[in-house]
């Protein structure tokens, strides 16, 4: 059974059919020629089940928000803001690129709109100071997975619906640390990688200055603190957080920025739909895999060949981001995190993971992997968006997925990374 599952959904991607289409159709051909008492109609409403939770409202209103911003002047106004503090040290464009990245993914809680809103400006400005394409793309590509890390984050969000009783606050509190320490890594490269290339100091700005990029982003800072404030101090839910970000967005650059029309919202809010319809989709068959595997026990029979009889917290924990890490290189995040959650979730809490801390190595390990070749998704975005090709593209993004893997090894060793503002609060 679980053969002929593989092979179908392997057959069908190489012949090049969207991730929603292999894992129904496997679905599907199980139930019909290994289980002849299930009627296949469980599989629709599990589909409508999936998206079926209050807390999924969250991500189409985020999704619209980080839009409405993409196409307004929030991410200029951020990277002004970083860029005449930094801008004029060594390696000063590449680590207001990460900066901006951290900022906008704590805006966005999207990986691609952070690639697209920031990526686009800071190419152009990294290349013209004398940066290679291939170094500033992996920069761009990697800094923005941070966006799965800070929140508000998407990834988080699909955590908590396949996790019970997570409370989505407390994981976006704790993907702070882990963002930042991916910051300071990144902001330490770009020194070190400036300084062996002698890539030219920027201009600096004079006190002045910087006052008014500050005024300038002071609206845009504020958006996190809105929302991880209101959430954490109970204020308002995530969902009601990401009906905030919306009107917050809509008011900045609608009334204040005045870098977007009335008549330019249909455009944008068509644009979101197409985006959250893709994830929805995704969202509803990865629930109908899920149940299918675990009504054939798959996940039991998954857990006894990998985990050992008394796994200890961290054996469980490397498990956990070997098979998050992989599956994130061949399929998109949110598949992966519907799929493997139930089936690790049980056997981590039972070895003395804490819930948020096994969130945090999860999406961490998304992060990591839709970064990674050969098919993480925010290459083929990035390759999109610059209109590079796939080699092009990858190059340069070695010495970044070793940070991370350090980054993932830390993060997995001292928990205290991503609890410690919990605990702290």
């Amino acid at each position: 059974m679980v053969a002929t599952m593989l092979t179908v959904m392997i057959v069908l991607l190489a012949l090049g059919f969207p991730m929603m289409i292999p894992m129904l159709a496997a679905s599907v051909v199980v139930i019909l020629f290994f289980m002849p008492n299930v009627d296949p109609i469980f599989l629709v409403q599990q589909m409508m089940e999936g998206i079926s939770s209050y807390v999924l409202l969250a991500v189409p209103l985020f999704i619209f928000a980080a839009d409405i911003m993409s196409t307004g002047k929030t991410s200029k106004r951020l990277l002004d803001f970083v860029g005449s503090f930094v801008g004029h040290v060594r390696g000063g464009y590449a680590i207001t690129t990460a900066a901006a990245c951290t900022l906008f993914g704590s805006i966005s809680g999207s990986t691609q709109a952070t690639v697209v809103a920031i990526g686009k400006p800071m190419r152009k400005r990294l290349l013209s100071v004398g940066y290679k394409d291939s170094s500033a793309i992996a920069l761009i590509i990697n800094a923005s997975d941070v966006a799965l890390l800070i929140p508000p984050s998407i990834g988080m969000i699909i955590y908590a619906l396949a996790a019970p009783n997570v409370s989505v606050g407390d994981l976006f509190i704790a993907g702070i640390g882990p963002g930042v320490l991916i910051f300071l890594m990144f902001a330490i490269y770009s020194y070190i990688h400036a300084k062996i290339f002698n890539i030219p100091l920027g201009e600096k700005m004079s006190w002045r200055d910087r006052g008014k990029t500050t005024v300038r982003a002071l609206f845009p800072l504020g958006f996190p603190v809105i929302i991880v404030g209101g959430i954490y101090f109970g204020y308002f839910s995530p969902t009601e957080a990401a009906g905030i970000s919306v009107l917050y967005a809509l008011i900045l650059e609608v009334l204040i920025f005045r870098s977007i029309k009335v008549f330019d919202i249909p455009k944008i809010a068509l644009s979101t739909g197409l985006v959250t319809a893709a994830v929805f989709i995704l969202v509803a068959a990865g629930q109908a895999f899920s149940w299918l595997i675990s009504y054939a026990r798959i996940p039991r029979l998954l857990t006894e060949t990998v985990i050992p009889a008394d796994p200890t917290a961290l054996q469980v924990l490397l498990i956990v981001a070997i098979f998050f890490f992989i599956g994130c290189m061949f399929v998109d995040p949110i598949v992966v995190i519907l799929i493997l959650t139930p089936i690790f979730y049980p056997v981590a809490v039972q070895a003395g993971v804490d819930p948020v801390h096994l969130g945090v190595v999860i999406t961490f390990q998304a992060a990591l992997g839709s970064a990674t070749p050969p098919f993480g998704v925010d290459i083929f975005t990035a390759s999109a968006v610059f209109n590079k090709s796939y080699l092009d593209v990858i190059r340069g993004t070695p010495p970044y997925i070793i940070m991370l893997l350090i980054a993932s090894v830390l993060i997995i060793l001292f928990e205290d990374i991503s609890l410690f503002l919990l605990r702290f609060m």
